[in-house]
């Protein structure tokens, strides 16, 4: 078998992405998945303007706005008395980054990926269990659970959450959140999808608790996402997140969240994990790539993104790094890479832990935060300009983060006793 000039090891929708970039600039492409079939498991995946714009680039926006509802707001609701606290007017913020804001069924837009792969001409191969990595005097070498290997210029470990090649850099596990998410999607023609307005993207925030709701496929599906801190795991109990936890964690809700949970599917649940940011994404020529290198929890809806801009930045690191013979210098290339995307995934995971902990304060705190979220102005971009912008290649290019406000100076009155504590 001959060597690709680049191996990619995971078909989900970083490895995909990555393929079809790094494709694109001209490489040869292997990419091997260890699923006897390409698929994608999950419902509904936000996609921000930093990740859409990239799809433009591709050529993919428009087969992917087809495929999915690019609603008119994002709005953050109360889960306790389900008042409105704020929301994004997502027309207007089209208008700012110059790309759409767009929600799509997960397995849609791996589908779209995985056609795009298909005709460029990646060379992918299911039932490709990759058992370990190593580095070779002129690339690096994969082998597989058969016994067989593959060796390549380059090998990008878009391996997971529970990656192998991550081994190869740091020693560390995932870190439980002790938080599990259910989710569940409900036919258009059902009384509950009249019920909600599929024209925004809802989240209502409660304590130790969280719903989500969207459409899908043009409105023809309602998208809903409970998430809820399971006491079981703060415990130390091995069988968290059950529906039991699921009906317990949301029973002080507003009446259109209860409304929703059953039709959440309650014989699978994912329970949440992250894993501290690492800076070092680089062993010789193995590449960590999307939750490999950062998986996140989910509260920025960034995850999928952070990976796909994986796969773009790297992408034109190699055209910038290519000779006109068409070599490409992976050191600089690479160093190019890790230069910039680890910071930036840093911020996100830190971020995302931290916007987990505000939307679920109980008691003072959530009192104050709610006063400083009804405060902020509908088309006040000072929280999402870091995050939304065009996608850093360099780390002179990545922008400011944004000030956090002390929940402390929120005036509340008659407060609550406190909760919690934070910024927004």
């Amino acid at each position: 078998m001959s060597h690709p000039d680049v191996i990619v090891v995971g078909g989900g929708l970083g490895g995909l992405g990555a393929a079809f970039s790094l494709h694109r600039q001209g490489l040869s492409v292997r990419l091997l998945e260890r699923a006897p079939a390409f698929g994608e498991v999950g419902a509904g995946i936000q996609l921000a303007p930093n990740c859409t714009r990239i799809l433009d680039d591709y050529g993919l926006l428009e087969e992917a706005k087809s495929l999915g509802v690019v609603p008119d707001a994002m709005v953050m609701r109360d889960a306790v008395d389900g008042d409105e606290l704020t929301r994004l007017d997502l027309r207007d913020l089209e208008k700012r980054y110059g790309y759409p804001y767009l929600v799509i069924h997960r397995s849609d837009l791996h589908g779209l990926l995985l056609r795009a792969c298909e005709r460029a001409g990646v060379e992918l191969i299911t039932d490709a269990q990759v058992v370990s990595y190593e580095n070779t005097d002129g690339g690096a070498r994969v082998t597989l659970a058969s016994g067989e290997t593959h060796e390549a210029g380059v090998v990008i470990a878009a391996d997971g959450l529970h990656s192998l090649a991550r081994k190869l850099l740091v020693d560390d596990e995932p870190v439980s959140s002790a938080y599990v998410a259910y989710r569940g999607t409900v036919p258009a023609e059902l009384p509950r999808v009249r019920s909600a307005d599929l024209s925004e993207v809802v989240v209502y925030v409660g304590p130790a608790c969280h719903f989500v709701h969207y459409g899908l496929r043009g409105g023809e599906l309602l998208n809903q996402v409970a998430v809820f801190e399971s006491p079981k795991a703060l415990a130390g109990q091995e069988d968290w997140g059950t529906p039991d936890e699921l009906d317990a964690a949301f029973a002080k809700t507003c009446g259109f969240v209860q409304d929703g949970l059953p039709f959440m599917w309650r014989d699978k649940w994912w329970r949440m994990f992250d894993r501290d940011p690492v800076m070092n994404w680089v062993h010789g020529r193995i590449v960590l790539l999307g939750d490999s290198a950062h998986p996140p929890l989910q509260y920025i809806a960034q995850g999928a993104i952070m990976a796909i801009e994986d796969g773009w930045v790297l992408g034109e690191h190699v055209a910038r790094n290519r000779a006109e013979s068409g070599t490409v210098d992976w050191d600089a290339a690479l160093a190019a890479y890790e230069a910039v995307r680890p910071e930036h995934c840093r911020r996100v995971l830190s971020t995302s832990r931290k916007w987990g902990e505000l939307w679920h304060l109980d008691g003072t705190a959530r009192e104050q935060r709610n006063v400083l979220l009804r405060a902020r102005d509908t088309y006040d971009y000072s929280f999402v300009d870091w995050l939304y912008g065009p996608t850093a290649l360099t780390p002179d290019e990545e922008p400011a983060m944004f000030a956090p406000i002390p929940l402390s100076s929120a005036v509340v009155e008659d407060p609550v006793p406190v909760g919690g504590g934070g910024a927004l």
